[in-house]
């Protein structure tokens, strides 16, 4: 259709992701389609660069870091609906987004500029409170055993704008840290569905624990998260987006076939 040449790419890739992550379900068919869908979402966000959302590549500051007060993390809010949110990530040079978690949640995302590090982590069943005691010197108090986890790490891998895109699940690579290496960096991220705390998808932050001893029967790649509050260093603050706006009623623009 010819209108639909017209349209953006972010707009594609809202239109994509709205069909992709609508279709996701627990049956066969359903996440056959759900694949088929993810990897067209993939192929427009590999083509995605920051010019496509008016956005220039920032600049290391030199300013003395006790002199700056602004956050470290950025976030551009591009649009959100029942099904999926998407916006854009800020990172300063050398800023971290700490270990946290995406309950029941997709993500997919997307270097536009720089260079980031991403390291993964599952997450594995409670231990009992015998083992917990076990592997740690002074022992947790009691109000952490419920918030201690086994997990494994998973992948840890350096993205840039040349990358295809870093994808989640609800069971693999669900956690990440995610680190700007060399200088600033952004990335389009896109969660399904959004975070909601009233519907148990609150974000949750965890800390790497390291055991006095190792089990017998530990994995190779296993290893402790304690769930710990936000820390204190990392905070996030909003910015307007400047890109390409987003038509409202995206479900209805769902049907329309991309064309690229």
């Amino acid at each position: 259709m010819p209108g639909n040449n017209m349209s953006s790419l972010i707009q594609k890739i809202a239109r994509q992701a709205y069909v992709t992550f609508k279709s996701a379900g627990s049956s066969a068919s359903n996440f056959k389609v759900f694949l088929e869908n993810q990897d067209l979402l993939g192929s427009l966000l590999t083509e995605i660069r920051a010019i496509d959302l008016r956005l220039a590549p920032r600049k290391r500051k030199t300013s003395s870091k006790g002199l700056d007060n602004s956050p470290p993390v950025t976030y551009m809010h591009i649009c959100e609906t029942d099904t999926f949110s998407m916006g854009v990530f800020l990172l300063k040079s050398g800023a971290s987004i700490p270990l946290h978690d995406h309950p029941g949640m997709n993500g997919m995302l997307k270097v536009l500029y720089g260079k980031v590090s991403i390291r993964c982590f599952d997450k594995l069943d409670k231990p009992p409170d015998a083992e917990i005691e076990t592997h740690f010197e002074p022992p947790l108090l009691p109000c952490q055993r419920d918030a201690l986890r086994r997990s494994v790490l998973g992948t840890v891998s350096v993205f840039t704008e040349e990358s295809g895109p870093c994808i989640l699940s609800p069971h693999k690579d669900n956690l990440h840290q995610i680190d700007a290496l060399d200088g600033p960096a952004a990335f389009l991220d896109i969660l399904a569905p959004p975070y909601d705390p009233d519907d148990g998808r609150d974000c949750h932050y965890y800390q790497v624990l390291q055991p006095i001893s190792e089990s017998v029967d530990r994995k190779p790649g296993e290893m402790w998260l304690l769930e710990i509050p936000q820390p204190a260093d990392f905070w996030c603050g909003g910015e307007p987006y400047p890109g390409p706006e987003i038509k409202s009623h995206i479900s209805q623009l769902a049907s329309v076939t991309l064309w690229k």
